[in-house]
């Protein structure tokens, strides 16, 4: 599994920020509380990170992620009940548009944390 350690470093953090704080804030609240535990571990991360969409080679937007961790790993946080597909589509359309194989979409919005570890499978196909 690539970025096994990484990603389970993450994943720690998040529980731990979980664990504090519980369920029913706002997901900035996680964020910061994230962002935290992230420089406590050394973690190297860019918050609210912004990327150009590109549409046939024409910069149509920008996408902003939660976290990228390390250069190498997106983070989406949530803070909802339940996750939906609308949640995992985003998390992924992250992946794709910033090129990168991994990810993580977060929720703190349940009783326990949730989480997903996402592939990006078009890379594989090139």
């Amino acid at each position: 599994m690539k970025y096994k350690e990484l990603t389970h470093n993450i994943i720690g953090c998040a529980m731990r920020v979980h664990s504090e704080l519980g369920n029913g804030f706002q997901e900035v609240i996680y964020q910061r509380a994230l962002e935290y535990e992230f420089q406590l571990k050394s973690i190297k991360f860019a918050r609210e990170f912004v990327m150009p969409v590109h549409y046939r080679g024409l910069q149509i937007g920008t996408r902003r992620v939660d976290f990228l961790v390390e250069d190498k790993i997106s983070v989406e946080i949530k803070a909802r009940i339940e996750l939906g597909d609308t949640h995992l589509a985003q998390a992924m359309n992250y992946l794709e548009v910033y090129d990168l194989e991994i990810g993580l979409l977060l929720n703190f919005g349940a009783r326990s944390l949730q989480y997903k570890r996402l592939h990006n499978n078009k890379l594989d196909r090139d």
